[in-house]
């Protein structure tokens, strides 16, 4: 997407002037900023709309990694981000996101807009895997599940080749019962 289709609140036009763009339907919000209303709301779209809260060396994850892979129709809250890079980083804090320290393997990290992004498959394990201890994790499985039905089973695949991670066998339960859920079309 080009930098010229995003507005940044405060970059090219402040606050006011977006809102009351948006309510004259000249732009729509997609994660931080805007975006013309006839600009078509896709992966690159929704990765600038979270490249001024995620910085360098961070990957967007989670249910954050889900929206940009196009799972739900409104971003989470908060947003999540891993460490995409081998060493430590100071990571500005933030109420709306939240940053988890472990590190992701270059192979599970896309670049989608210019942005780290995780993986769908490292997404949709990782998904799986924070069911036990956040609840919400479940809606943005299953959504990123509709986006790509294929992801559930590959998912389930890689866990059960995993040892001594938490988490495994609640994401093990809750993928065998979308492998046995009737698509609904």
């Amino acid at each position: 997407m080009h930098p010229a289709l995003f507005y940044l609140p405060g970059d090219r036009l402040m606050q006011p002037e977006l809102s009351a763009a948006r309510l004259d339907g000249h732009v729509v919000e997609i994660g931080e900023g805007y975006i013309p209303a006839d600009v078509v709301e896709g992966p690159e779209a929704r990765a600038a709309g979270l490249r001024s809260l995620i910085q360098p060396g961070m990957a967007a994850s989670g249910p954050s990694a889900a929206w940009i892979h196009g799972a739900g129709d409104r971003p989470p809250a908060p947003h999540h981000a891993r460490r995409a890079v081998d060493r430590r980083l100071r990571a500005s804090v933030s109420a709306r996101l939240v940053f988890h320290d472990s590190p992701l393997a270059a192979d599970d990290v896309v670049q989608i807009g210019g942005m780290a992004v995780s993986a769908p498959l490292r997404t949709m394990i990782d998904l799986a895997l924070g069911i036990h201890r956040e609840p919400a994790f479940a809606a943005w499985a299953t959504a990123l599940a509709d986006v790509s039905p294929a992801l559930v089973v590959a998912a389930a695949e890689e866990l059960r080749a995993l040892n001594r991670v938490p988490g495994t066998r609640a994401a093990l339960s809750w993928l065998a019962q979308q492998e046995r859920a009737p698509t609904t079309w």
